[in-house]
């Protein structure tokens, strides 16, 4: 069912989600940027639909709700365990199409990559997704080619125009909040994206042997191994174990999860003092490969959903898009050379 709401019905709706669930949006951090003067849009705990930040494109993604930067996993001591609690309410989030679409890949790595992960799947069993409408691609966006622009999985979607929201409430859960709040009714489609200013186009027949290609070696010199690249990225899933111990004895503590970076120095470090992938072109081709070769044979469609956040974040101008572009390059290289 859809309906028409004002910012102050939105709001009371709002309170009422509260209770029950924690919920989160992108939204301005008032000098929270890369530089003390500048602001910074990214995930956080909204208090009223005025906190939500429906113009701009948010620098992070939700990613951080479903798999925190820093995670305890459980406490020690020298004769116990103790697992650390998850939180006890629920959450909704607030987000756009490709980052709905990003869900589905996280699903993909933490419950059907083998065994389900345990920590991630007790968060994810609590959330609920509410929909933004997208009419304006942003700079570096790709997702009408990764066809990640339109969904229909969500709870509810909205979209704001002309100071009102426009909801489209799926579930009923939702809707029997909303309906409470007002009397107009109306048929709402979510408004999405449908086409952006960058282009991918993802050689068809492309294959491993676009790895030995030259292409590679252009991202030794420029990329400085920074991770921000993964850190923002709504699809990366790696992180590294980190055991914090509160006395000198080493016998109390805790056991964290933190991302890691596959672009960093040590992530590939092995027992014996063995590192692979020392070259950064060695690491940028890891990473392309793994988002739209490898994910893709194994699920059958691209792990990169087109936000692109990669791009805009990097502090060399190194393009993730451009780099997918140049595979036909690659490819036609090494069949040459063949």
């Amino acid at each position: 069912m859809g309906y028409v709401l004002n910012e102050d019905q939105m709001n009371q709706a709002l309170q009422e989600l509260k209770k029950s669930y924690i919920v989160y949006a992108p939204k301005c951090f008032e000098n929270g940027g890369r530089f003390s003067d500048t602001d910074c849009i990214r995930y956080g705990e909204i208090h009223s639909i005025a906190d939500v930040e429906f113009e701009k494109k948010s620098e992070f993604s939700f990613k951080e709700i479903l798999t925190p930067v820093s995670q305890t996993l459980f406490y020690f001591t020298e004769d116990s365990v103790q697992e650390a609690q998850a939180e006890k309410k629920g959450a909704v989030i607030f987000l756009r199409s490709c980052d709905r679409h990003a869900v589905r890949r996280l699903d993909d790595m933490y419950l059907s990559n083998g065994p389900a992960d345990y920590y991630y799947q007790r968060v994810r069993e609590k959330v609920h997704f509410i929909v933004m409408g997208c009419t304006n691609a942003y700079e570096n966006c790709f997702c009408a080619d990764m066809e990640t622009n339109q969904t229909s999985a969500y709870d509810a979607g909205v979209n704001k125009k002309n100071g009102v929201f426009e909801m489209d409430c799926k579930e009923t859960w939702i809707d029997d909040i909303v309906k409470k709040y007002t009397d107009t009714e109306k048929d709402v489609s979510v408004e999405f994206v449908t086409q952006t200013q960058t282009h991918v186009q993802i050689p068809e027949k492309i294959d491993y042997r676009v790895s030995k290609s030259s292409i590679w070696k252009d991202y030794d010199s420029r990329c400085i191994h920074c991770g921000r690249c993964n850190f923002v990225c709504p699809t990366c899933t790696c992180f590294t174990m980190q055991d914090i111990f509160y006395t000198d004895n080493g016998k109390v503590g805790e056991r964290r999860r933190v991302w890691a970076s596959c672009m960093v120095d040590g992530y590939t470090d092995v027992a014996g003092g063995g590192s692979y992938r020392k070259k950064m072109g060695e690491r940028m081709r890891f990473k392309v490969l793994h988002k739209i070769l490898d994910y893709k044979e194994r699920n059958g469609y691209y792990m990169c959903v087109g936000c692109g956040r990669c791009d805009d974040v990097c502090p060399e101008y190194i393009s993730f898009s451009h780099c997918m572009n140049r595979l036909e390059e690659g490819m036609k290289e090494v069949e040459h050379n063949d």
